[in-house]
């Protein structure tokens, strides 16, 4: 089980210390810090976050249940009140260690009731670079539609990314959530 709790200056060295290289930078956050990440940046980064009386962006840590360690990262921002939407952004799965063993698909759940439970957003989305093959399969198994590829929209050295941009509506996660009916063929 996975917890969310609010991102604070207490945990900016856990991140700075995931965060080791250009690449992986690029990847968790597009362009909004350079490398390499440091505190003063992350001062910035939760301005105005994780106030539910004024919802922009917030701005969390993800805690395993069992053994109380924080094993990730993960933001819903760009929180529109006139559209009831939201966009998942900066997921990250601390640990190399810990990746590939469900941790992302269980973050992405508890961020999604957030987003549709407490916020009671309509839609969220998220892109995803096209290369990210683990992270694709983890938001469609998450209820995510494809909706579509930007095509070279980042840069990093002399290759350029594309972008997977997915969404997921309130109607579609509720579905998902709902325990299964049982079939008519099933027999005491």
């Amino acid at each position: 089980m996975i917890r969310l709790e609010p991102f604070t200056p207490d945990d900016f060295n856990q991140l700075i210390e995931w965060i080791n290289d250009e690449r992986l930078m690029k990847e968790w956050s597009g362009s909004l810090f350079s490398f390499p990440l440091t505190e003063e940046s992350l001062v910035w980064y939760l301005e105005g976050a994780n106030d539910f009386t004024r919802p922009e962006v917030f701005v969390y840590k993800a805690i395993d249940s069992k053994t109380e360690t924080v094993v990730g990262h993960i933001s819903l921002g760009s929180i529109s009140q006139r559209d009831n939407s939201g966009r998942i952004t900066r997921v990250l799965v601390g640990s190399q260690a810990e990746r590939g063993r469900g941790i992302c698909a269980k973050m992405i759940k508890a961020l999604l009731r957030v987003g549709f439970e407490e916020l009671k957003l309509h839609r969220i989305s998220l892109g995803v670079y096209t290369f990210n093959e683990a992270a694709i399969r983890c938001y469609l198994k998450a209820g995510f539609q494809q909706e579509g590829i930007m095509r070279d929209v980042a840069r990093h050295g002399d290759e350029y990314w594309s972008l997977v941009e997915m969404g997921i509506l309130e109607d579609e996660w509720r579905a998902m959530q709902a325990p299964s009916a049982p079939s008519e063929t099933t027999c005491c």
